[in-house]
């Protein structure tokens, strides 16, 4: 299976492992596979036998078929043990009727990107020694809260790679600013950004397009690699755990093989639902993705009329990993619809104007797997209250929204398919505003929150985010964005 840019009309051929290390495509595109791998239903039937890692090496296989099996199958069985994920890697939920919810955030940093991280830095180096890479990688991340904090505990202390992460000062939540302040590891950087996700993801951009910064780095021995989702090695790990959701229900006698659910992702850079349509591509029978956005509604907008148009209000909420105007992975469900042409010059629009739009053909395709909904601060909350009051299930900021989405998307069209909602975050990260949605009041910030939201609720507050308190703050810089490749730079020199 060769890669190729989704700008790229001539599809220049790489491997799994050159995708991998490389990240971005030299010509600002994202990596896609030169074909989609299809499994029958039967296939999928026989998933229910397999524990997790076995799943995932066995799907993975299919897509980086430059990994031999047994190299998936151990970095798997690493990954998914269960010292990162005690509890099981991600269990699916019932909440009532035929409602459930993936708990995706059941790893070291109580979020979903755990589900990729924990295995992508492990996918690295086997590509790094593939390809014969004697440079030390440099992982370049901007992060909108989760993927900062889970890239930098999958990538500490390991050999031949750094990592550099950069989040809006004002745009995460304390606890999310806490886990990333205070990490620890001898190659390791966090700083904060003045500006929002889209201007730190802008500047990571650019900076990977910089050919001076790139000649200073390669005169110093690094080159950049990203472990953001516009890696294919960060964005392939999650179409397992679809997989995953649809053999739990099959197990539970809640379907039948060959049954279709609906699947409903809160989404801001759109890559945790392009992987369950990549599943979907694959053969798992999904028939609806419900895409749900915060106030930050440019998906909603765009799925509904065709247009995306990013030159509008950036709303900071209480949702904030949702918190982003420019939906990278949205270019690569383009990729699938309409090929490289279009899409080159639909980005190109963004790039220069702020705006594309797609042509009605495209967005018929587009409508026959997804549909856009929003919910606003207000529903946000209203959704944290029905869901603890009614069913006795707390959950977080982000999930609240894709809870909120579903509720509208069924009074709509009156679908009552089984649907699986992406959990993505514990409710802890956010306590302070998942306390307030239940209560009314507000808490303090940082621990407080947390003690006043398990007084509140009796669930328990995860490890990882209690131990936080003894922990001492390690990054405290601050920068603006066009500094960030100064930042890089004084780091790489310590």
């Amino acid at each position: 299976m060769n890669f190729h840019s989704t700008r790229d009309t001539n599809k220049t051929k790489y491997t799994a492992a050159q995708v991998i290390i490389k990240g971005l495509a030299d010509d600002g595109g994202l990596f896609v596979p030169e074909s989609i791998p299809t499994l029958s239903l039967s296939e999928i039937g026989s998933f229910c036998d397999l524990d997790y890692p076995t799943l995932a090496a066995t799907i993975l296989s299919k897509l980086l078929t430059d990994y031999t099996y047994g190299e998936l199958l151990e970095d798997c069985n690493g990954a998914y043990s269960l010292a990162s994920f005690p509890d099981g890697a991600c269990p699916l939920v019932r909440v009532y009727g035929n409602t459930y919810s993936l708990e995706l955030w059941h790893g070291p940093t109580c979020a979903f990107k755990d589900m990729a991280l924990q295995l992508m830095p492990r996918l690295l180096l086997r590509a790094l020694s593939k390809e014969g890479e004697s440079r030390t990688a440099l992982i370049l991340v901007a992060t909108s809260g989760d993927t900062g904090k889970a890239a930098l505990e999958g990538y500490k202390n390991i050999d031949q790679i750094k990592i550099s992460v950069f989040y809006p000062k004002n745009g995460v939540s304390t606890i999310q600013q806490l886990q990333m302040a205070t990490q620890e590891g001898e190659n390791v950087n966090v700083c904060a950004v003045n500006g929002n996700f889209d201007d730190i993801q802008s500047e990571v951009k650019n900076i990977f397009s910089s050919s001076d910064i790139s000649s200073k780095l390669e005169e110093m021995g690094y080159f950049l690699s990203s472990a953001n989702s516009i890696n294919f090695g960060r964005l392939a790990p999650q179409i397992v755990y679809y997989f995953k959701s649809y053999c739990d229900l099959l197990k539970n006698k809640e379907i039948t093989l060959g049954d279709k659910i609906n699947v409903c992702v809160p989404t801001g850079n759109f890559g945790n639902i392009l992987a369950a349509y990549v599943a979907k591509l694959m053969g798992l029978p999904i028939a609806t993705l419900i895409c749900a956005s915060n106030s930050n509604n440019i998906l909603t907008d765009f799925l509904n009329t065709g247009r995306y148009d990013r030159n509008r209000e950036f709303h900071l909420t209480i949702s904030p990993s949702m918190d982003i105007l420019i939906s990278s992975n949205l270019e690569r469900l383009l990729y699938f619809i309409s090929g490289a042409d279009a899409t080159a010059t639909w980005m190109k629009s963004l790039n220069q104007n702020g705006y594309y739009q797609v042509d009605e053909n495209t967005l018929t395709e587009i409508s026959k797997s997804f549909c856009g909904y929003c919910a606003d601060e207000t529903q946000t909350k209203q959704t944290i209250g029905k869901y603890f009051h009614d069913y006795n299930y707390l959950i977080d900021t982000h999930t609240a929204v894709a809870f909120s989405a579903l509720d509208q998307y069924r009074e709509k069209t009156g679908d009552n398919t089984p649907c699986v909602v992406a959990s993505t975050a514990n409710p802890y990260k956010f306590a302070k505003d998942v306390y307030n949605a239940l209560t009314g009041i507000d808490s303090s910030e940082g621990f407080d929150s947390l003690t006043a939201l398990s007084n509140e609720t009796l669930a328990p507050i995860p490890d990882p985010l209690s131990k936080l308190r003894d922990k001492k703050t390690i990054f405290t810089s601050v920068c603006d964005k066009n500094t960030m490749a100064d930042e890089i730079f004084e780091f790489l020199k310590k």
